[in-house]
Formats: structure tokens, sequence, C-alpha cells
């Protein structure tokens, strides 16, 4: 019995020593912290569309708060720090604060990932703490960590960690990318995600609640994180900066020889590049005999082995297709490649569901190339709508709708053609640099005016 007890205090005594540990590590943070702005970004060398967000939203909290500084909360181990360290000082004169790097979790993704991000948050937080603490990246888990530090809490998401539809597609035990066919097929086993997703709904939901400023990048995005957090009057919809000036310069006339039709998307599942290759095949076959025999370019990256087998398969489709003579594949191709490429395209096919965005189907419209998209979320509420009355693209959810825009693109008339892509055109600049930049600044501004009183 007394071995017991003693044991017993023991662990109470360990428990408050650590709990006292922990503590005086905060109230350190919060007494030295510094005048600056930490952006929480695990991945500083992605090359995509949330890396030019941090740098841009880096530029403008610049030009708004000169007195404030700027650091980089990172894990990007994979890159030489050096090389990231000299980037981010030359190009913005900001520092990089290096976390221990992330794990991965094949399982219970969501759960798993949300907790290292906690972790990596602790750590750089213990080394640096900002006034303000500003994530890019989606992790909200670490928001009541920040708090706790005493910091104003910002972010810019991309899209919901979980969403609404995902809730559903479990419900309708539809297989899918993010629902395992295994899963779908079992009730059992539908029943313990839906539990899952639940339960991890209701954690996402009180961990963002504790951002005091949310950027969202689409009415999509914007119309979930608002369930979910239960903070609208928070939540601030801005654009992603898209870098379209280069695109905006081609000429929209294309050779009527041989049309071509492109894809840009990395080689992953949730793409559908399969859907692509099928609706291609049948629109082939639609066309009348006097019509030019169309091409499809595939262009895209491919991150690991997972990303190779796919394009093999893609290939090994458009044999089994009888269409391998009509359709091309560019891999990892240079910008200045992809420039001329966009510039010879009639169209541009995007077929992802729910892209909470969908920058591409803007490089699309900019480029010229008449977009045909996946008729869900950003594409549908913000991107691919009528400018001055004018009919932008296309919207297509299933083999059949695609078919048809495929088809109705191939045979419009040149002046027709050219009359849809000058409004296409004209809409993708509402998503250029210079209105993130309005966009940011006014969202933005509030809060550091608050701040600062």
């Amino acid at each position: 019995m007394a071995s017991g007890s003693i044991l017993l205090w023991a662990l109470i005594s360990s428990t408050l020593g650590f709990v006292l540990y922990l503590g005086s590590i905060v109230i350190q943070g919060r007494i030295s912290r510094r005048k600056a702005v930490a952006f929480f970004h695990p991945y500083t060398n992605d090359g995509g569309g949330g890396e030019r967000v941090l740098w841009c939203a880096v530029k403008a909290i610049q030009e708004l708060r000169n007195d404030l500084d700027c650091v980089v909360l990172t894990g990007d181990h994979d890159a030489s720090p050096q090389s990231l360290m000299s980037r981010a000082s030359d190009r913005f004169g900001v520092n990089l604060i290096f976390a221990p790097k992330e794990t991965k979790y094949p399982r219970f993704t969501m759960i798993g990932q949300s907790w290292g991000s906690v972790y990596l948050a602790w750590e750089a937080l213990c080394k640096i703490t900002p006034l303000y603490y500003f994530d890019t990246s989606g992790y909200a888990f670490t928001y009541p960590v920040a708090r706790i530090f005493g910091c104003t809490v910002i972010c810019y998401t991309h899209y919901p960690t979980i969403s609404l539809d995902m809730l559903s597609r479990v419900r309708s035990r539809s297989s899918m990318y993010n629902n395992d066919a295994a899963i779908a097929k079992s009730v059992w086993l539908s029943q313990c995600k839906i539990i899952y997703y639940k339960f991890f709904s209701l954690l996402y939901g009180m961990v963002g609640s504790c951002a005091h400023l949310a950027m969202v990048n689409s009415s999509w995005t914007q119309s979930h994180i608002e369930k979910l957090w239960g903070i609208p009057e928070h939540t601030k919809r801005v654009y992603p900066p898209c870098d379209t000036s280069g695109l905006q310069a081609l000429p929209l006339e294309r050779s009527v020889d041989t049309p071509r039709i492109i894809s840009v998307a990395q080689f992953r599942a949730e793409k559908a590049q399969p859907l692509q290759l099928e609706a291609f095949a049948v629109a082939i076959r639609k066309l009348g005999r006097d019509m030019p025999r169309p091409k499809f370019q595939f262009v895209g990256s491919c991150r690991n082995k997972k990303d190779e087998e796919r394009l093999q398969k893609l290939k090994e489709k458009a044999i089994e297709l009888e269409i391998e003579n009509d359709v091309e594949f560019h891999k990892n191709v240079m910008y200045r490649d992809l420039v001329r490429l966009l510039g010879g395209a009639v169209a541009g096919i995007h077929s992802m569901m729910d892209e909470h965005f969908g920058i591409v189907i803007v490089e699309y419209m900019a480029a010229g190339a008449i977009p045909i998209a996946h008729n869900s979320a950003g594409p549908k509420m913000d991107i691919v709508k009528e400018e001055d009355g004018q009919q932008t693209g296309f919207l297509a959810w299933n083999v059949e709708e695609y078919v048809d825009a495929i088809v109705e693109v191939l045979q419009m008339p040149e002046n027709e053609r050219l009359r849809m892509a000058a409004a296409a055109r004209k809409r993708a600049s509402r998503f250029s640099e210079q209105i993130f930049y309005e966009d940011f600044k006014a969202a933005i501004g509030p809060i550091f005016s608050h701040a600062s009183r």
C-alpha cells in the first residue's frame, strides 16, 4: 500500500514538474515576444501556389508594416537550408527558422499530421515567439499553441483539412482517392470512418475557431470554413495570386490545322486524367471526317514512383483506346515550354472534383485556351463564370458532358472562339497578384490597427 502511494506521489510530482516546466517556457516566450510576423510554412520549396501565397503575403506585410520583422518557420529539410535561407534573405529580407521534419502518416493521416504540426509549432515558437503567428499551410491544430504563447493568430487556408463533402461521400460509400475501395465496400468500416471524421470535424472546428483572422482562397473553402470553424465575421475571401502577365501577352489566334487540347496537372489520382482520355477518345469519333484531327497534350510533373506509374498507365490507356498517335505526354517541362504549349491550345481540360480553387484554369483562360473544368467547388463558384454577359468556358461533371464540351469547342466558328477566349482572358485578370495584394491588405489591415492601439 505504501509503495503504491509513493508511486502515485512520484507520478503526480513528475507530472506537475513537467507542467510547470512547460508553463515556464510559455511565460518566457510571452515575456520576450518579438516584434515580428512568423509564417508557419513547413514546406517552403514546393514551387506551387502555396509557396506563391507565402512570399506574396510576406511582401504585402512588409509594404504594410515595415516595422515588423518577417520570419518563416519551416521544417523543409529536403532542400538545402543554405539555399532556402539565401533565397528568402536575398529576395525578401526574411529569416528562416527550421523546426524538426514533419512525419508522414499513411493511416489516420489527418490526426497524425495534425499532431505532428502541433509538435512542429511548439518547437518553432520556443525558438521565437512573435506578435503575429501566420499559418499559410492549413495547420489549424497549431492555433491553440500560438494562442497560449500570446500570439495574434492569422491564417490563409487553401482548403479545409476535412470537408462536409468528404463526410457525405463516406456515408454514400463512394470509392475515391481519399476513400479507399475496401472501406467503401464495407458497411462496418464506413461507419467507423464516419465516427472518425465526425470526431475530427469537432476538433477541427474547435482549433480553427482560435484564429483571429481566417483568409480563404475561394467561395467553396469559405463556405466550409465558416460552417466548421463558426467564425464567419473573422473569415475573409482573398483569391490566390496568379501570375498570368506573361500568359496574357500570348496571341488569342490558334492553328486550325491541328487543334490542340491541353491538360496541365501533376499525375496524381485526384486529377482524374483517365476520364479526360476517355472523353477525348469519344469526342474524336464524334467529329466529322472533314474536321481536322485534334491532339491531346498532357503536361505534368511526377513527384514519386506512384506518379510515374500513373503516367505509364495513362500511356497504356491511350493505346487501349487506340488514340496513342493523337496524345502527347510532356513530363516535368520548364516554364517557358509550358507557356509555349498553352499558347498553342484551343482548350484546357481540368477534371478534379472539389478543386478548392483551380489556378491552372485561370492560366488556361489567361493564355487564351477555353477552359473545360469540373462542375464543382472553385471552378464552378468563382472562376468559370460569365464576364460582361459573355460565356468564358464550360463546366462538366461526367465523361458525356466532357465529350460534348470538347466537340463544341472544336466545332466552334473561329470568331466565336476568339470572343469566348477574350472574355475568359478578361475574367482571369480578376485573380492577378495586384488584386491579391489589395484584398490581402484590406483583410489584414484591421488586425494590425487593432493590435497597435
